[in-house]
């Protein structure tokens, strides 16, 4: 099976506000960097999207490496997202049982992650790896794009 290393991110100003996603992939000798934007969305959401869209680039099954520095999609993944699943996509506090947040992004990435065999890795955000940086600038271009399009400047979307 082919492994493929995915490195993500995602950025936003103002919390909701303009965002950005950015996934580079690497395999062997390839190299494939995507972004996106969104003009109203929060950081959390542009997180998830960088995986997702990272996983809907692949073109058949292979094992993936993903790299992140949101410890919310890492713990999103590989603590809570089978008790979402197993109590139907609510979630305790207190006694009220409550929607995930974000659900719709999460059961995206969930029937993405039962195309391949995927493991989740934390890195320091800003601690010097050169991929992870790089993700980062992606994100905030892309994020810069939302911004000039919620503005309405020529050039965007």
């Amino acid at each position: 099976m082919k492994r493929v290393l995915v490195y993500t991110d995602g950025a936003c100003w103002g919390n909701p506000g303009p965002g950005g996603w950015a996934a580079i992939l690497l395999w062997g000798p390839h190299r494939k960097e995507i972004s996106g934007w969104e003009e109203h969305t929060t950081n959390n959401r542009m997180e998830l999207r960088a995986a997702i869209e990272a996983l809907k680039a692949l073109k058949e099954p292979v094992e993936v490496e993903i790299f992140t520095d949101s410890a919310y999609l890492k713990r999103g993944v590989t603590e809570w997202l089978p008790r979402w699943k197993a109590q139907g996509w609510k979630r305790r506090e207190g006694r009220v049982w409550k929607p995930v947040a974000n659900a719709d992004l999460w059961q995206e990435l969930d029937a993405l992650l039962e195309k391949h065999r995927v493991r989740f890795h934390w890195v320091e955000g800003h601690s010097g790896n050169p991929e992870n940086a790089r993700a980062n600038r992606l994100a905030r271009e892309a994020m810069r794009a939302a911004q000039e399009a919620r503005r309405g400047e020529p050039g965007s979307g």
